[in-house]
């Protein structure tokens, strides 16, 4: 299977546009397949903040099948009274889905091809060569902020946390080359190999790539069911199993890291208020500690029955952006980071996935992930962490640099 994976994503990857989410073989209770690969347009919507929302719903209405996309951080201008005038070196779109041409589906070892071209889409994948890796020129990426700069940000924004302002904040800093020549298919594919993730995307639409290891789902739908799991909470693994489940032990009864993660459990519990039926929102699980390449992570469960009559779009929007990628309260902590942060987010800390026929949909957060504009040459990743009163600067400047290891080691540096 992993052979017709790697042979169905290269052809794939010669389309205009494709999505590639790929789970990784983590078990997880809410996933409704191990792959899928969505190929070539049949329709498709682009659309920035102003009434992007509006305008997928109207799409959607149209292309009531499988749509893949992605929803950009900077919608928040659009859920809120906000606004982004940081500098934007991808120039991606806020908004883009796209209705696929073909889109296969991989459970275990049963495979899906949905397409008026079943035939066709079979034989070009089985005659496909694997092609040859090519080595990729060192990149060296460098930071919009110096040591001390990050440092005396989180000073100031937790003179804000002193005030009152906000509890918690996620405060972000961008990795970024110019005049970047990379493969995007065989970045993602080292990437993938060194960092396997739950929600791991390769999206392509025209010559601008996601190129994602996340861990972290923001907001999935079954039947009537929302889903929603935010992460906070990391700690470093250590090769010897020992140190390791000690450190999984540290983690689990850190005191700041369970604050974080109780204060936007609380968050994402109040955004999902809104799409709920009254009394429904629930903790499923709280502090749970999961463990992937180089991190563990701490994170919770937080579900809910949706209301009649809401559509799935609806319900996305009353959560974006989502919790863990903002903090509390949820808009002076939007405003506070467009204030410290030096450059747009754009779509990184929004969401990639996809809407099924039957209206259920599973999108992720955008973290961990290599943003590329080939055409302006423009290779982008940022990391971020949650900065509250009890935070240690230095201790999250190098928090950062771990979530950045696995693309570091592919890129080959950081200057």
């Amino acid at each position: 299977m992993p052979l017709f994976k790697q042979k169905a994503l290269q052809w794939a990857s010669s389309f205009n546009a494709v999505c590639y989410l790929d789970s990784n073989s983590f078990s997880d209770p809410y996933g409704k397949f191990d792959t899928l690969i969505a190929i070539g347009v049949s329709a498709e919507v682009t659309a920035q903040a102003g009434n992007a929302f509006e305008q997928l719903e109207t799409f959607r209405k149209d292309n009531p099948g499988w749509i893949t996309g992605f929803f950009g951080y900077d919608l928040k201008n659009e859920t809120e009274h906000l606004s982004s005038s940081n500098p934007d070196g991808l120039q991606f779109p806020d908004l883009y889905f796209f209705a696929p041409l073909h889109l296969i589906l991989i459970k275990g070892d049963k495979v899906e091809i949905i397409s008026n071209a079943f035939q066709f889409v079979l034989d070009q994948i089985e005659h496909q060569d694997i092609a040859k890796p090519t080595p990729q020129i060192a990149i060296t990426l460098q930071p919009r902020f110096t040591k001390q700069e990050y440092i005396d940000a989180v000073t100031g924004i937790q003179e804000h946390i002193n005030r009152g302002d906000i509890y918690v904040t996620n405060f972000c800093q961008e990795f970024f080359a110019e005049h970047a020549h990379i493969n995007p298919l065989e970045v993602f594919t080292q990437l993938n190999a060194i960092s396997p993730n739950p929600f791991s995307t390769f999206f392509k639409w025209k010559g601008n790539y996601i190129l994602g290891a996340s861990p972290e789902r923001f907001l999935a739908k079954r039947d009537s069911k929302l889903i929603s799991q935010p992460i906070k909470g990391t700690a470093k693994r250590n090769t010897d199993a020992k140190a390791d489940e000690q450190i999984k032990q540290e983690l689990r009864n850190h005191p700041k890291e369970l604050q974080e993660n109780v204060m936007i459990v609380d968050l994402v519990r109040n955004d999902l208020t809104r799409s709920a039926k009254q009394g429904t929102v629930k903790t499923e699980e709280l502090f749970g500690i999961h463990s992937f390449q180089y991190v563990h992570q701490m994170i919770s469960t937080v579900v809910c029955e949706i209301k009649d009559g809401l559509s799935a779009i609806e319900a996305i929007k009353n959560t974006f952006p989502m919790g863990s990628m903002t903090g509390a309260p949820k808009i002076s902590a939007m405003q506070l980071m467009e204030q410290y942060e030096h450059s747009k987010r754009g779509v990184y800390s929004g969401a990639v996935g996809y809407l099924s026929p039957d209206n259920d949909f599973d999108f992720n957060v955008v973290i961990r992930s290599l943003l590329y504009n080939s055409a302006k040459q423009y290779l982008s990743f940022h990391a971020g962490s949650a900065i509250t009163y009890h935070a240690i600067a230095e201790k999250e400047y190098e928090e950062c640099l771990l979530k950045a290891q696995a693309v570091m080691e592919v890129l080959g540096g950081l200057k």
